[in-house]
């Protein structure tokens, strides 16, 4: 019943009834049908195969992930289709490849590669929002043609570096080129190259955001990420993050903070987790110490190194 109708213009009356079968609503004293065309709101169950338990409102959500988003139809997927007779059943299965055979050079393009994304994603272990949103970029690149010119694994990496960038998932391009097998300065010349064509704004990494991985691999305690913490956000307001990687700051910083929690790891075992090089970990590390001061409170655990 519409909320406004509360009782009947005709005598008054609050003896109301509704008729949900043919939406109408009655008044019980005078017999006055003060509405017709009631709207009803509720979801509107249907199913359209032989399920008679199946309650579906709706087909499933679109999604990039898939080359028509979720919408197409497959010829012949349905079993059914075996209890035709030979030629009907024939026929059916000429339409099948046919319907294969006029899709687009685009769709073509969308199936093959969409099957690498999921493999490298699994592969990286990403969450499933950031698959949707380099999905939707690769849509982006193949329509703007993008593509053409590139093979089409590295422009898939170029798209799953983007997308864990733009969701704060942090993955380095030595992880893209392991998970993909296109070399690192392929898929960071292909990132940038996407990025730039499509117009897509992304801010620069944060090396807080590799900690929880570095930690984990590394069996360290919370007490140690949070003292790596602490001395990230000490070295960005000195300004000694700029320019520098993500990953080699973040390290350092988590080799530093290990050491004064008299959890020693050596700068080869941080090196190989984080997916840099010794010098580069030495290099930040006297940094972190000439700047933030350390070099008295690592004397003091009698942990300095020579």
């Amino acid at each position: 019943m519409s909320a406004y109708i509360k009782k009947c213009p005709e005598c008054g009356g609050i003896n109301l009834k509704v008729n949900e079968d043919v939406g109408e609503v009655i008044c019980r004293d005078c017999g006055l049908v003060i509405e017709d065309k009631m709207i009803d709101f509720g979801q509107e169950w249907r199913e359209f195969e032989d399920k008679a338990n199946s309650r579906r409102r709706t087909g499933q959500a679109l999604t990039y992930t898939k080359y028509d988003k979720g919408l197409g139809t497959s010829i012949g997927q349905s079993g059914d289709i075996y209890q035709l007779g030979t030629k009907e059943r024939n026929k059916y299965f000429r339409l099948k490849k046919w319907q294969y055979r006029v899709s687009t050079a685009i769709e073509r393009n969308l199936k093959l590669a969409l099957a690498e994304l999921k493999r490298v994603s699994s592969f990286l272990k990403l969450p499933k929002q950031v698959d949707e949103e380099a999905a939707r970029i690769y849509h982006m690149a193949v329509q703007r043609g993008l593509v053409r010119g590139r093979s089409m694994e590295s422009v898939v990496a170029g798209s799953l570096y983007a997308a864990c960038r733009r969701n704060e998932v942090p993955r380095t391009l030595d992880e893209l080129s392991e998970a993909s097998g296109i070399e690192k300065k392929e898929v960071g010349r292909t990132y940038r190259f996407i990025t730039r064509e499509l117009g897509i704004r992304i801010l620069p990494s944060d090396p807080v955001d590799y900690l929880p991985r570095f930690v984990s691999s590394l069996n360290l305690s919370a007490d140690t990420q949070s003292k790596a913490v602490e001395l990230l956000n000490k070295a960005t307001k000195a300004e000694l993050t700029s320019g520098r990687g993500p990953t080699g700051i973040a390290a350092a910083a988590l080799y530093v903070a290990a050491l004064l929690n008299n959890e020693k790891r050596t700068q080869r075992e941080v090196a190989d987790v984080a997916g840099v090089t010794e010098v580069t970990i030495r290099n930040r590390y006297k940094e972190l110490l000439n700047v933030l001061k350390l070099k008295d409170k690592l004397k003091e655990n009698k942990l300095e190194e020579e």
